[in-house]
């Protein structure tokens, strides 16, 4: 049956601009996105991340996430990062040094897109405002290749905005900037839910959260 409601508006930048955006920004990161961190700790804590599990975060910017996730995978656990910006990685490999944590984390540069791991690698996987990054026709791609190095039964949290249908407001002048500025604001809202469900995921859990008047998808999906 085919999915109806809002479609997603398409992405602006290339990949070559967000890349070096991302690495431009990335000294200062923190200071402008410090809002953000309660709305993906809220995502990481109905994860459920347990002491032993092997997790990739996908997007893991200045590593604010890597920490509590290597906190709660626990010494017999392995926490892997993959990142598109080498500018976040050195600024999230200096973090991470700080919190005594880098040993049990491996960093790599790399495109979610080919996500350089084998298949059914991973028990848990984890991505907050990056998957609405992708220009539309990857969303499906990166899905897929989540489900790749997905264990079966293994699980995956997603913290996205959210392309409700009924903008406010708020998601009405947030669209127009992005699509009018996207150097400045480049994640737009998506179809979270509708696209895990497309690439085969099965929803576990489900929030609606509000940020900013901007809707935010708190989602737990299992493969």
């Amino acid at each position: 049956m085919p999915f109806s409601g809002p479609k997603i508006t398409k992405e602006n930048l290339s990949r070559h601009k967000v890349i070096e955006n991302y690495d431009k920004m990335s000294k200062w990161y923190d200071i402008f996105t410090g809002p953000e961190k309660q709305y993906i700790y809220y995502g990481l804590q109905i994860l459920q991340i347990t002491e032993g599990d092997k997790v990739l975060e996908i997007g893991f910017g200045t590593g604010d996430a890597l920490i509590k996730l290597a906190q709660s995978a626990g010494d017999s656990g392995k926490v892997y990062g993959i990142d598109i910006s080498e500018g976040m990685l050195n600024v999230a490999e200096s973090k991470l040094k700080k919190s005594g944590l880098l040993e049990n984390i491996d960093l790599v540069l790399g495109d979610a897109t080919q996500l350089p791991f084998e298949n059914e690698f991973f028990d848990v996987l984890f991505m907050s405002f990056t998957l609405e990054l992708f220009d539309t026709s990857e969303i499906p791609v990166i899905l897929s290749q989540c489900l790749r190095v997905l264990k079966k039964g293994g699980k995956m949290g997603v913290v996205a905005l959210s392309d409700r249908g009924d903008d406010n407001l708020m998601t009405k002048i947030y669209k127009w900037v992005n699509q009018n500025f996207p150097d400045y604001v480049d994640c737009r809202p998506i179809l979270t839910l509708q696209e895990l469900k497309k690439a085969g995921f099965f929803i576990k859990k489900e929030e609606e959260l509000t940020m900013w008047g901007l809707p935010v998808d708190v989602v737990v999906a299992e493969k």
